[in-house]
C-alpha cells in the first residue's frame, strides 16, 4: 500500500505520496502538486528539500554519523588502498578487490599528467591570480578539450578529472608561487604523486608524514551528500552540461567563504585569538554578538552534533604536528577554544560543535600550504565526489531525473502600472 500525506490548504484537500529512505526517513513526495493544485512549497535553502536520491553518501546529524556507501568514514580514514580505494568505492558502490584496485589505480596513474592545454591556461593567468579561479578555468578547459566528438563516456570522464586534478592544484600552486611546473610520476600513488608535485624532492620521513596527513584530509573531503557545490554540480548536471564544466561549477559555489572558504578563516580566527590567555575574552565576544567577531569552523547545517570528521583531523593534526616536530601555536589556541566552547552552555545548545574545518587548515598550515590555496586543496579532494555523484545522476537517467528548474513566491507588483 502507498503511503499518502494529506495536504490542506483553505477549502483544498491533498493526498500526496510518501517515499522512504533506507534510513526510514520519510519524504513527502510535491513533484505533481503545483501541476495538480497551483501550490508551490517554499523552502529556501532547501532546508527539508531532498532534489535527489542517492545511494553514495549517508549523514545522521544527531547521531554524527558519515559514511560512504555503508562504510564509517572512521573505519575508511586508513583504508589500505588509500584515496583510490575509497574513489573506487564511491564509484562503483563497493570496495575494490586487490586486482580490481591495481587495475584502476594504473589507469588514473596513466592520467597523472595534465593536458598541455590546461598548463597553457593556467601560465597564461597571472601569478596573483586566486587559485580558485584558475581551478575553475582549468576545469573549463577540459571541458573545450573533452567536447562534442571528443566526449567521453561518462565513466571515462570521471577517471579524468580524479586523474588531472592533483596535476592541476599541484601546477596551480607552483605557478602561483613563481615556481617552475613539475612532472608528474605515474610510478607513485595518488597522493604521493601529488605531494611530489607540489613540493619536489622531500626528506622520506618528511614525506611519509605529510603523505598521510593529506590522506586522510582527502578521505574526509571526498563527499558530503548533497551540500552546495554537489547540488550545484548535479543541477549543471541536469542540463546535460559535461562533468568538467559541471566541475567548473561546483569550484565557482566551493570557492564562496560560506561553504569551503571556513578553513582559511579558521585559521585567520587563531591567529587573531593569539594565545590560548586570550580565548575567553574572545569566547565572550562571540556571546555578546560583536561586531566583526565570528567563531569559525563550528556548527554545521546538517550536524547538530560533533562532525565526525573533526575527530579524525584532529587527531591527524596532533600526529603530524608531532611527526614534523612543529610547535604550532595556534594548535594550543585551537585545543584551548574547543575546550572552552565545549564546556559552554551558550554554544552546547546551539548545538555549535566543532565541523571538519577547525582543524584541517592548521594541518595544511604544517605541511607547508600557503593559506590561499586552501580551498583548492578542499576541491581536489570534493573531486572525487562531485565526479560520483555526477555519475550517479547521468546513470540513473533512465529513472526520470530531470532538469533542475525551481519555481520561485513572486512577491513584485503584478502591473507596472
Amino acid at each position: 500500500m502507498v503511503e499518502k500525506a494529506v495536504l490542506e490548504c483553505g477549502d483544498c484537500k491533498i493526498n500526496l505520496p510518501v517515499v522512504r529512505g533506507s534510513d526510514g526517513t520519510l519524504a513527502v513526495d510535491t513533484t505533481g502538486l503545483y501541476r495538480d493544485s497551483k501550490i508551490l512549497t517554499y523552502d529556501p535553502g532547501f532546508m527539508s528539500t531532498a532534489a535527489c536520491k542517492s545511494e553514495i553518501t549517508f549523514i545522521d546529524g544527531d547521531e554524527g554519523v558519515l559514511r560512504y556507501r555503508g562504510y564509517d568514514v572512521a573505519d575508511l580514514a586508513t583504508a589500505d588502498g588509500g584515496f583510490c580505494s575509497i574513489a573506487y568505492l564511491l564509484l562503483h558502490g563497493t570496495m575494490p578487490q586487490e586486482r580490481e584496485l591495481a587495475d584502476f589505480v594504473a589507469t588514473v596513474s596513466r592520467g597523472y599528467d595534465v593536458h598541455a592545454q590546461v598548463v597553457d591556461v593556467i601560465r597564461a593567468l597571472p601569478r596573483d591570480a586566486h587559485p580558485m579561479a584558475i581551478l575553475i578555468a582549468s576545469f573549463a578547459a577540459l571541458a573545450a578539450r573533452y567536447h562534442g566528438a571528443n566526449a567521453l563516456d561518462p565513466l571515462r570522464s570521471a577517471i579524468v578529472a580524479i586523474s588531472q586534478v592533483p596535476g592541476i592544484v599541484a601546477n596551480i600552486y607552483r605557478h602561483t608561487s613563481g615556481m617552475p611546473l613539475t612532472e608528474a610520476d605515474p610510478n607513485l600513488g595518488y597522493v604521493q604523486n601529488f605531494v611530489h608535485m607540489m613540493f619536489g624532492d622531500l626528506h622520506e620521513t618528511r614525506k611519509s608524514i605529510i603523505c598521510k596527513a593529506l590522506e586522510a584530509i582527502f578521505i574526509m573531503h571526498a563527499d558530503h551528500e548533497q551540500n552546495a557545490s554537489t547540488a550545484t554540480v548535479r543541477a549543471t548536471g541536469s542540463a546535460g552540461a559535461n562533468l568538467f564544466a559541471c566541475l567548473s561549477s561546483g569550484v565557482a559555489t566551493l570557492w564562496g567563504p560560506a561553504h569551503g572558504g571556513a578553513n582559511e578563516a579558521v585559521v585567520k580566527m587563531l591567529e587573531e585569538i593569539g594565545s590560548p590567555a586570550r580565548v575567553g575574552e574572545f569566547i565572550e565576544k562571540v556571546k555578546g554578538k560583536e561586531s566583526g567577531v565570528r567563531l569559525m569552523g563550528f556548527g554545521h547545517r546538517v550536524y547538530k552534533n560533533y562532525d565526525p570528521r573533526a575527530r579524525i583531523i584532529r587527531d591527524i593534526c596532533k600526529e603530524t604536528l608531532n611527526g614534523l616536530g612543529a610547535d604550532d601555536p595556534l594548535l594550543d589556541v585551537a585545543i584551548a577554544l574547543e575546550k572552552a566552547a565545549l564546556e559552554d552552555e551558550y554554544f552546547v545548545t546551539r548545538s555549535l560543535y566543532p565541523n571538519v574545518d577547525f582543524y584541517s587548515g592548521i594541518v595544511l598550515r604544517a605541511v607547508g600550504v600557503p593559506v590561499n590555496i586552501f580551498t583548492a586543496f578542499f576541491a581536489l579532494a570534493r573531486t572525487t565526489g562531485w565526479s560520483a555523484q555526477w555519475y550517479e545522476m547521468v546513470d540513473k537517467q533512465h529513472e526520470g531525473n530531470k532538469i533542475c528548474r525551481p519555481r520561485q513566491l513572486y512577491t513584485g507588483k503584478m502591473s507596472a502600472k
